[in-house]
């Protein structure tokens, strides 16, 4: 999760076009963010999906200090040297605010995608497994979409009302349909961990 968390910063900075509609370089990656994160809430729970969440958080913040450093170190100063600095600037120079949008709706978002999850897990136990992840997916992508696109909306150039909606609209509905078209996968991998993680079975024994 941390992994595809920190590559989604680097990527979401840059805007895509595919014809009338508006993303960014990061839309491959970040539903596989929630896609781990159900498998952590149904198999090992909230507290655990919770620390992966803040592990995550805390090791984007520590990539965009280590931007912020890299930037900073004084370069060379020929040509070569200038040219590499500057694209520095501008590749990892507007990351800080990706990651701030990312922190912001992954926090929201997936602590909602947890909540659900735990909740509708409890009241139904092993039962309704596709139920509360198609859920749990919706209300969490949905918040973290909108704070998401919001917050970073400047940073990879969307100037105009039209194309904030367009970037949040195609956003929130690619990411959830990626999410419910992996749900056979996820669940297969869930019942796989389920059968083979000691610390499950011991909590069914109990």
């Amino acid at each position: 999760m941390s992994v595809v968390v920190i590559l989604s910063g680097i990527g979401a900075s840059k805007g895509v076009v595919f014809g009338p509609i508006i993303t960014d370089g990061g839309f491959f990656l970040f539903p596989l963010a929630y896609i781990v994160g159900d498998v952590i809430s149904e198999v090992y729970g909230g507290r655990a999906a919770r620390r992966a969440i803040w592990v995550s958080f805390g090791a984007n913040v520590l990539s965009v200090l280590c931007y912020a450093i890299i930037i900073a170190l004084p370069g060379f100063t020929d040509d070569y040297g200038t040219a590499k600095q500057s694209a520095l600037e501008t590749a990892l120079g507007p990351v800080w605010q990706v990651v701030l949008a990312g922190i912001l709706g992954f926090l929201a978002g997936q602590n909602l995608n947890t909540l659900v999850m735990v909740a509708m897990k409890k009241r139904n136990r092993e039962k309704g497994l596709i139920a509360r992840m198609a859920s749990s997916t919706g209300v969490g992508e949905f918040v973290d979409t909108l704070v998401f696109c919001t917050v970073a909306a400047t940073a990879i150039g969307i100037t105009s009302i039209g194309q904030w909606a367009n970037y949040t609209f195609f956003g929130f509905l690619y990411k959830v349909l990626v999410q419910y078209a992996a749900m056979p996968v996820t669940s297969m991998v869930i019942g796989w961990l389920k059968r083979r993680e000691p610390s499950y079975q011991a909590a069914l024994a109990d």
